[in-house]
């Protein structure tokens, strides 16, 4: 079985289906293509939804569902302070003249809410549908053999296709092998089991222990971003909880994990210092390792990374899925200024990359920078720190400008 679409999307997280729905007027034939079942994903992380997120998630009709489902928990101060040292800034929504800096969400709210509005939209997504990118003009499978697909064909053997166009076998209805044939493929499930370019990949030598947490004092709204010798512990509000992100050092994770809840509590307690008083109840808690891989946009005509299938980052700052989510917005902007039949023109993939590098490069400088000029208690680069969060608080336009970048990246809408 042989389909011909405009643009297959590989991937039905939340950038893949953002990116569907961003398309679904264009008067173009997508589908997406998501390896899981067609069941409600488990996922223990929470999203930080940055106010520019927030709009960009409005104009796809998803922000309304979202908030009267699960009710994101808006984030109207933040407080960046290092521990144990001076310095210290307060950003607030107040100053920077929005409702909320952003939103806490769980992953599979998000997911969920975004899932719906596809399916409102008529989107196509296949579900059960593994594939593993095939060069233009060649096919390639993934998992079990496909008795259709073996040996692989070149592109020019199906017969329907020229070597300008990609395509993308998959085990489809009922375990029936089915190619779809594309002149753009976007990758937006996170590069896993996808051939990667990985010389940019830069291993942390960290973990993120995630949970929520309870503590003694409400949160009224403030969130967290605290850095520690052993890299940032991040308190979200979430709910009446704390969503949190503790960044551990690999060697120290096992351990963490295995603790006892109160050990746990007592352990944080001791890493973050007394502003939210004791924490009194945690979650079942999760480990992802961190790392930062720059794989890029692309480099072939006719496909394009998105999200983190491009970037990797730390997620100090919460910049990962914003990127993405932005991502998925350009993209979605640039082919609809493309003329029809032009989908598989370098030209697309080079304006993309033009118009989303600044914010892309922007976005990985700042989040490595933290890390490294943060994860540590040298006292010479500490008092360093200390001055630069004291003068980054005292200044109120310097401190909006931050703001603005973390709400909207290098670019404004």
């Amino acid at each position: 079985m042989i389909e011909r679409v405009d643009i297959a999307i590989v991937g039905g997280g939340p950038v893949g289906l953002s990116l569907a729905l961003a398309l679904r007027d264009a008067g173009l034939a997508v589908t997406v293509l998501e390896a899981r079942p067609d069941v409600p994903v488990t996922d223990a992380r929470a999203i930080v939804l940055s106010y520019g997120s927030r709009l960009i998630l409005e104009r796809l009709g998803v922000w309304a569902h979202l908030a009267t489902t699960t009710a994101p928990t808006p984030i109207t101060q933040i407080h960046v302070s290092q521990r144990g040292r001076f310095g210290r800034s307060l950003l607030t929504a107040t100053s920077a003249s929005v409702p909320a800096l952003g939103y806490t969400v769980e992953y599979t709210a998000l997911h969920a809410a975004l899932t719906t509005a596809a399916k409102a939209a008529g989107v196509s997504v296949r579900y059960d549908a593994p594939v593993t990118l095939a060069e233009p003009g060649r096919v390639v499978y993934r998992g079990d053999p496909i008795p259709l697909l073996t040996p692989p064909l070149k592109g020019e053997e199906l017969g329907v296709m020229g070597a300008d166009l990609a395509s993308l076998p998959f085990k489809g209805r009922a375990g029936m092998g089915e190619v779809l044939t594309t002149e753009l493929v976007v990758l937006a499930e996170g590069g896993r089991g996808l051939p990667q370019n990985d010389a940019s990949l830069k291993d942390y030598a960290q973990s993120a222990i995630v949970c929520e947490v309870e503590s003694e004092q409400p949160h009224l709204g403030l969130a967290y971003e605290r850095f520690t010798p052993e890299g940032p512990i991040a308190l979200l509000p979430l709910g009446n909880r704390y969503a949190l992100v503790w960044t551990t050092p690999a060697a120290q994770v096992a351990e963490r994990l295995a603790w006892s809840d109160a050990d746990f509590l007592a352990g944080l307690y001791a890493a973050f210092g007394e502003r939210q008083g004791r924490f009194v109840a945690a979650s079942a808690r999760a480990a992802f390792p961190l790392r930062m891989a720059l794989r890029g946009a692309g480099e072939t005509a006719g496909v394009v990374r998105i999200g983190n299938a491009a970037q990797l980052l730390h997620p100090v700052a919460g910049q990962g899925f914003n990127l993405g989510l932005r991502d998925a917005w350009q993209l979605a902007e640039t082919i609809l200024d493309t003329p029809t039949g032009g989908l598989d023109k370098a030209d697309l993939l080079q304006r993309y990359v033009r118009a989303r590098g600044a914010d892309v490069s922007a976005g990985a400088r700042v989040t490595d920078l933290l890390v490294e000029v943060f994860s540590n208690d040298l006292p010479l680069i500490a008092q360093a720190r200390g001055l630069a969060l004291t003068a980054l608080d005292l200044f109120q336009p310097l401190k909006n400008g931050f703001a603005r970048k973390m709400m909207h990246g290098a670019r404004t809408w």
